[in-house]
């Protein structure tokens, strides 16, 4: 079967970022360490003034079409993952398709255009779409451009407001890719739930303790899916885990709860049985509630011992650190995941090539989805040609009144006027309004 992945990857962040130690934290009247330890974030990003969701995913497709030396004829079809849609009916692809015209000699004409909803997890789903499609023999040759773009705010004083981002993930799809290739195998959970939705509005309503049970039953069940088709899951399989990461914290629960999944019946968890004794069993209790606790008291002495604190370093740690710096990016939140690791795994000689790594996406409503991929020879120069540090540390760092007016501007309830922090320089920016409403878009060299 022929090997479709990811060709290339490129990230583009918003331009400003509110530092949650030093400005978020002390306007709360909360301890740094709530942030940086408990939600594992240091910083957010946000877009400036000539910002938005279409200037973010243009500008990454850009840079990846330039640096692959890409023309329109070479893409088949673009696909936009968002939940930060300011349209009803046209689709962000349109959009960025209209500002990639404004550079390249040809156009998009021929090719298929659409956007993807299902919260976080519509970026790997539109990756699955474009994967499919070539695999079906129906891309003629042409690869697909996957863009997942966000912008995620919430309103002000909300409990999510310490996890806003903001920016877009551009990924291009070939045969014989030169970063990953996808498995076929692919394990689902999903269920009709409510843990986070925005009906008819911009800013979300959350449970959050809602959110997070959701997330890891949904987590649970992708995996033990995806072992159906593809074999029992042992810990040493996966040199990284991607997860769907809202926020660190997130990811430490379902680490756990993964790792725990993994070892049953294998020789870590009989090593670790003098330390913990083994797994609780379901027909070792006379109640689901006895059950339940045990589980959760086993996990407790399992996330501490040395055995699982050396797996998490190795294999989740690295896949946190672009998120810990960016906040949540909604739909391109597992795809910056998996670019930290990679990014890891080149910064410290690790030699991946050939080797595996899982990755876990999710979306609220619910659904979770699990998937191996297989990490092509040579991805070190596809890595290195990222320039996301340089784009993180050029970032303007607000203060509190500036990051007020900033989510005002952004608030697509208030029509607010700002002048922009920074610079725009060779990239496309938010220009206006058209007649019917319509945002507008320009070059800017």
């Amino acid at each position: 079967m022929t090997a479709v992945g990811i060709d290339a990857m490129e990230v583009w962040t918003g331009k400003l970022k509110l530092d949650l130690a030093e400005t978020f934290a002390p306007q709360k009247g909360d301890d740094p360490g709530k942030y940086t330890k408990g939600l594992g974030l240091h910083a957010s990003s946000f877009p400036d003034a000539y910002e938005d969701i279409v200037t973010m995913g243009a500008n990454a497709a850009h840079r990846l079409m330039d640096r692959k030396g890409l023309e329109p004829e070479d893409i088949g079809r673009i696909d936009v993952a968002t939940e930060s849609a300011f349209d009803n009916s046209k689709p962000v692809s349109t959009y960025i398709a209209g500002c990639l015209e404004q550079v390249y000699d040809g156009d998009f004409h021929h090719a298929n255009k659409g956007e993807r909803k299902f919260a976080c997890i519509a970026g790997t789903q539109s990756l699955d779409d474009a994967v499919n499609w070539i695999l079906a023999g129906r891309n003629r040759g042409r690869g697909a451009l996957v863009v997942a773009t966000d912008t995620a705010l919430y309103a002000r004083d909300d409990a999510g407001e310490a996890t806003q981002g903001a920016g877009a993930v551009a990924m291009y799809i070939t045969e014989d890719p030169d970063l990953v290739e996808l498995s076929t195998e692919q394990g689902y959970g999903s269920a009709d739930e409510t843990d986070f939705l925005k009906p008819n509005q911009q800013f979300p309503s959350v449970d959050g303790k809602r959110s997070i049970q959701v997330y890891l039953a949904r987590m649970r069940e992708a995996l033990e899916d995806f072992e159906s088709v593809s074999g029992k899951s042992h810990p040493d399989d996966y040199e990284y885990i991607p997860f769907h990461t809202p926020y660190p914290g997130m990811v430490r629960k379902a680490a756990v709860l993964g790792y725990r999944h993994m070892i049953r019946d294998t020789e870590i968890e009989a090593e670790l049985a003098d330390q913990i004794g083994t797994q609780p069993r379901r027909e070792d209790f006379d109640s689901a509630e006895a059950f339940e606790q045990a589980i959760r008291d086993y996990m407790d002495e399992l996330k501490n011992t040395e055995a699982y604190r050396e797996w998490y370093a190795d294999t989740i740690e690295p896949t946190l650190d672009i998120s810990s710096h960016v906040g949540n990016w909604y739909t391109g939140s597992v795809h910056i995941a998996r670019m930290s690791a990679l990014r890891h795994a080149v910064e410290n000689d690790v030699d991946l090539a050939g080797k595996r790594m899982l990755v876990a996406s999710y979306g609220s409503g619910a659904q979770a989805e699990i998937h191996a991929e297989t990490v092509q020879p040579g991805f070190e120069e596809e890595v290195l040609a990222s320039n996301i540090d340089e784009q993180i540390d050029a970032r303007y760092d607000l203060s509190w009144s500036e990051y007020e007016q900033v989510h005002d501007r952004h608030n697509h309830e208030k029509s607010v006027e700002l002048e922009p922090f920074t610079q725009p320089d060779s990239e496309f920016v938010f220009d206006g309004w058209g007649p019917m409403n319509e945002r507008k878009y320009t070059y800017v060299e």
